[in-house]
C-alpha cells in the first residue's frame, strides 16, 4: 500500500467466530455485538495489568479484571481475586511479575511469568521460610470486553522443591 500503511489480517482478531462476523473490521461484530480486538491492543492491556500488579495498585485492578472472574475453574469474583493477590504480596514481599513470554491470540493471552523471590514462610505447602527461590508460572487468560474473565495457572512447584 502507498504511504507504508499495511493492513495485516493476522493483526486483527475478532471477538466472535468468523462465521458470525464475516467482515474483518474493528468495532461491533454483526450478530453478536462483540467488539473486535487487535492483537497488539490486548498485549498492551495485559502488560498494563502486570504493571498494575507490580505496583500493587489495587483500585486500578477492576480496569483489567472482570467482576465475575474465574481462577482455575472456580468463580472467585474480583474481590476474591484481589484478596488472593494481596495475600501473595503479603506472603512474598519482594514478589515481582516478570513477563518472559507473551502470546496473544485474542480473546486469549498465554504468558510465562518468571519469579525470583523470598516467600516468608510456607509457599505452595512448601517450607520456604525466607529462602530465595526462582520459578515460573504458565498462565492462560481469557478476556471479555478487554477484561480478564478466566485465568488458568500452573506454577512450577518442582523447581521450588529442587531449591529447598
Amino acid at each position: 500500500m502507498a504511504g507504508g500503511n499495511r493492513f495485516d489480517f493476522q493483526d486483527v482478531i475478532l471477538g466472535c467466530r468468523i462465521s458470525q462476523c464475516p467482515t474483518l473490521q474493528q468495532g461491533p461484530c454483526r450478530g453478536t455485538g462483540a467488539i473486535a480486538v487487535i492483537k497488539t491492543d490486548l498485549s498492551d492491556i495485559y502488560r498494563d495489568y502486570i504493571a498494575c500488579l507490580n505496583k500493587q495498585d489495587w483500585p486500578k485492578l477492576e480496569k483489567f479484571v472482570h467482576d465475575e472472574v474465574y481462577y482455575n475453574g472456580q468463580r472467585i469474583g474480583i474481590s476474591g481475586y484481589r484478596e488472593m493477590l494481596e495475600r501473595d504480596f503479603h506472603e512474598i514481599p519482594d514478589l515481582y511479575f516478570d513477563v518472559q513470554l507473551l502470546i496473544s491470540d485474542p480473546p486469549y493471552i498465554a504468558s510465562r511469568l518468571g519469579f525470583d523471590c523470598t516467600p516468608k514462610g510456607k509457599f505452595l505447602s512448601l517450607h520456604v521460610n525466607g529462602k530465595r527461590v526462582s520459578f515460573t508460572e504458565n498462565v492462560f487468560y481469557e478476556f471479555r470486553r478487554e477484561k480478564i474473565e478466566q485465568v488458568w495457572s500452573v506454577i512450577d512447584k518442582a523447581a521450588i522443591e529442587a531449591q529447598l
